[in-house]
């Protein structure tokens, strides 16, 4: 399937924060330094036979930005370089990349396996949505092996997972699952959000697909909204179809801040991880706090499994207020300078309450089955001071 030309230069062969920076440059004639943003919708062509060889992928190059953009190809090659993948899809949202996935591959009549601990909108599509498309899932407990064995049935075609998970940070073991699903006969998606691809590699592990919400680490500082399916030429292929013919496509606007984003992502991460890890372990050591979850604290019950698919323990923390709803409304409430947000992987540090917000379309019975309390709070570390965070987080923790 023709796409659009190479880039500038070859770079897988370089250090990540060279790619990060470098990847997937197509430069046009103007030879400028940032990479170009091109706010077209259509192209024209020279002749009605190339226009005829384009539509029919003979030739590669540019026909329609819902297909295919400059802009969009080098976030593309960029996201792919940085992945390991052979390939990539940009999309609007990380939402729009997870549906794309699952109705780009299902089908009619087909299973799906997915953990339980899932981001509340993720598995309101699994529950809800797939079953107008006639496609039923089976949700299980995604740290028991044998629960992904036992759900697998002749019509499985897909295995779905996120870890570290949103909010309770429960680590998959991404290589069993993986090992399972090639037995059974079906792929294994991983969201790999919470971890970025700086922390941890789903593909090497043996994923078939990794996807992404863009919006969060990857643009890092709450500008835009972008999602990206990284895997295969051929998954990828089976997943296009769906994709041109639907159009949850990326602007080239938001492509373009996605590159300028992936600049700073190693550096900014880097920050995040040293905050997050710092603030667990004081958090754990205050008296209002009833528990901490932070993959690479010894305390994590699967803290070994954590150090071996991680590279670092990331940088999101959830924590436990004693006292509940109440309580936790009352720490949210008084912090100063971090902020009430459902976002994450800011530069700036955010929090929010789950049961309220993220989970809340679901029952109480629901949400306790997934390990979200009513006084959790999920802390997303920025790259601010680590002693201006920790006196923040403690004088509203006595109130």
């Amino acid at each position: 399937m023709a796409r659009h030309p190479p880039p500038s230069f070859p770079t897988r062969h370089l250090h990540r924060a060279t790619r990060l920076v470098h990847a997937g440059v197509l430069r046009s004639q103007f030879g400028e330094t940032s990479e170009g943003l091109f706010l077209t919708g259509g192209y024209v062509f020279e002749t009605a036979e190339q226009a005829e060889a384009r539509m029919k992928g003979e030739e590669p190059g540019f026909i329609y930005s819902r297909y295919s953009n400059p802009t969009v190809a080098m976030f593309e090659q960029r996201m792919a370089e940085l992945e390991g993948a052979e390939a990539a899809r940009a999309t609007a949202s990380g939402m729009a990349a997870f549906t794309s996935v699952l109705l780009g591959r299902l089908r009619a009549g087909d299973h799906i396996v997915a953990a339980k601990a899932l981001f509340g909108t993720c598995r309101k599509i699994i529950e809800e949505l797939l079953p107008n498309f006639n496609i039923t899932s089976t949700l299980v407990d995604g740290s028991d092996l044998e629960q992904w064995e036992a759900a697998a049935g002749p019509k499985t075609k897909m295995f779905f997972l996120e870890s570290p998970t949103n909010p309770t940070l429960e680590i998959v073991d991404i290589a069993a699952v993986a090992a399972i699903a090639k037995q059974v006969g079906a792929t294994l998606v991983v969201d790999n959000v919470f971890a970025t691809p700086l922390l941890q590699s789903p593909l090497k592990m043996g994923a078939d697909c990794v996807i992404y919400s863009a919006s969060k680490h990857i643009d890092g500082q709450g500008r835009c909204l972008a999602g990206v399916i990284l895997a295969s030429e051929k998954f990828i292929e089976d997943v296009h179809p769906f994709l041109r013919q639907t159009g949850p496509s990326i602007s080239p606007f938001n492509a373009w801040v996605m590159l300028k984003g992936m600049e700073t992502l190693e550096l900014r991460v880097e920050r995040q991880v040293a905050n997050a890890a710092r603030i667990a372990d004081t958090l754990a050591g205050h008296p209002a706090v009833a528990r901490v979850i932070y993959p690479f604290r010894d305390d994590h019950p699967q803290a070994s499994l954590a150090r071996r698919q991680m590279k670092a323990g990331g940088t999101m923390v959830t924590f436990e207020v004693a006292g509940g709803k109440s309580a936790a409304f009352k720490v949210a409430n008084a912090l100063k300078i971090i902020r009430i947000s459902n976002n994450l992987g800011d530069t700036k540090s955010l929090i929010t309450h789950p049961s309220t917000t993220l989970f809340q379309r679901f029952d109480e019975e629901q949400r306790l089955s997934m390990g979200i309390s009513q006084g959790m709070l999920r802390f997303s570390a920025g790259i601010e001071a680590a002693d201006d965070l920790i006196e923040d987080l403690w004088q509203a923790l006595g109130k």
